[in-house]
């Protein structure tokens, strides 16, 4: 199919997660993805394994975030590397990156020197912290983010239970939204440049980010006036909503209305609880869920995970397990979803990845390419683009300018 950003050309020159998860997303959706790379260090994603990809350098980490793209080693600390990107700049539509705040004005590849040569040009840059404010120089990372953006401060267990305390995602979910946003972000700008002609310039902080997506958690406060606290892996707002130990492990419940509960108390044979004022409503059950839950553990403990996953099924009860990265990739839905693929790799024979999961007319947007190794791609893309420096190439190279 002919894919949405066909003919768009991003000069990514980001790193790490939230950068390339940004501009994956693009090559998925059909944009030609050039990644700017040092020549000896490449993305740093490169070296954080184990585990690699067979006996290539590649991390695990690195094959997360950077399918569909061209790598293109240059140094840019040289004045030679800036004159390459710069010449680059002219035929891409987007330049995305990472780095400090004015951390590139010093090779001339900020967004006032690009737009001087290319007006139409969007050019997002992603920082910890936003271009401006008391901490705009500070380096930001996703774990310090979700930290200081609160969502630290409602994820892990009371602080009055045992191994009560603050505890991270499992992922760094602030990167991956702040990727996200990035991504919709340079969407709107395109298509903000095909009515007016204008380019634009992207202001995306990860504190921002984390801010923005603490959701009902922020309006809890905002609303009430009271910092949420941690809840482990109950909801603040709808009960019961979490995770129950049965007899042979655990199950989620995520009773979503009155209804449901009542349909749940028949399947458990404990109807009156849904008669009782106390939890006939969700308001109630929020109000007292400390009576309500310990009842509830005490039901459930007492059937194995298989018995309230089927018999809360038949009765359109919200529930499931709790998977590991095997389970997952298991499941019969994450099958026949297709959320697993394999891309053939010039070193290692083919890699597996998981697919975007975004679905145009029944099928996926996925790039044809896999995680390119570092500098693959440099000859193609500068005799290509800038066919008047092939002559070039190899005293480039010489020098380390390229790789």
């Amino acid at each position: 199919m002919d894919k949405p950003l066909t003919g768009i050309r991003v000069l990514d020159l980001s790193r790490i997660l939230a950068g390339p998860w940004c501009s994956q997303h693009l090559a998925d959706l059909g944009a030609e993805v050039i990644k700017v790379e040092h020549p000896e260090r490449g993305d740093d994603t490169r070296g954080w394994g184990p585990p690699f990809l067979g006996d290539t350098r590649d991390a695990a980490y690195y094959l997360s975030a950077n399918r569909g793209k061209q790598s293109v080693a240059i140094d840019m600390a040289q004045p030679e590397g800036q004159a390459l990107i710069r010449d680059l700049v002219t035929h891409c539509d987007v330049v995305l990156e990472n780095f400090k705040v004015g951390g590139l004005k010093r090779y001339g590849l900020d967004y006032d020197s690009l737009k001087a040569i290319k007006p139409e040009l969007i050019y997002c840059s992603i920082t910890g912290f936003g271009q401006n404010g008391p901490y705009a120089n500070r380096a930001g990372y996703d774990f310090l983010l979700q930290g200081m953006g609160g969502l630290m401060g409602i994820t892990g267990k009371p602080d009055s239970e045992p191994g009560g305390g603050p505890v991270k995602v499992g992922v760094a979910v602030v990167d991956l939204f702040t990727g996200m946003y990035a991504a919709t972000s340079i969407l709107s700008a395109l298509i903000c440049r095909d009515r007016t002609g204008q380019g634009t310039y992207i202001d995306v902080s990860l504190l921002d980010v984390q801010v923005g997506v603490l959701a009902n958690q922020a309006l809890n406060y905002l609303t009430s006036g009271n910092s949420p606290g941690r809840l482990g892996n109950a909801h603040p707002n709808i009960v019961p909503y979490q995770a129950f130990a049965t007899a042979d492990g655990h199950i989620i419940l995520a009773v979503g209305n009155d209804t449901q509960f009542r349909r749940f108390c028949n399947v458990a044979g404990i109807p009156s609880l849904a008669d009782d004022e106390r939890f006939a409503t969700n308001r109630c059950r929020v109000v007292n869920r400390q009576i309500l839950v310990p009842e509830l553990e005490r039901v459930i403990a007492s059937h194995p995970s298989a018995f309230w996953l089927q018999e809360l099924e038949k009765e359109g009860v919200p529930c499931g397990p709790i998977n590991n990265m095997e389970q997952v990739f298991a499941d019969p839905q994450v099958q026949h979803r297709g959320m697993k693929i394999t891309l053939p790799h010039s070193e290692a024979g083919e890699v597996n990845l998981v697919s975007n999961p975004v679905r145009f007319d029944n099928q996926h947007l996925n790039a044809e390419l896999a995680p390119p190794r570092l500098g693959e791609h440099t000859n193609e893309v500068l005799e290509r683009l800038l066919p008047e420096r092939k002559e070039q190439l190899d005293a480039l190279k010489t020098k380390g300018v390229i790789r």
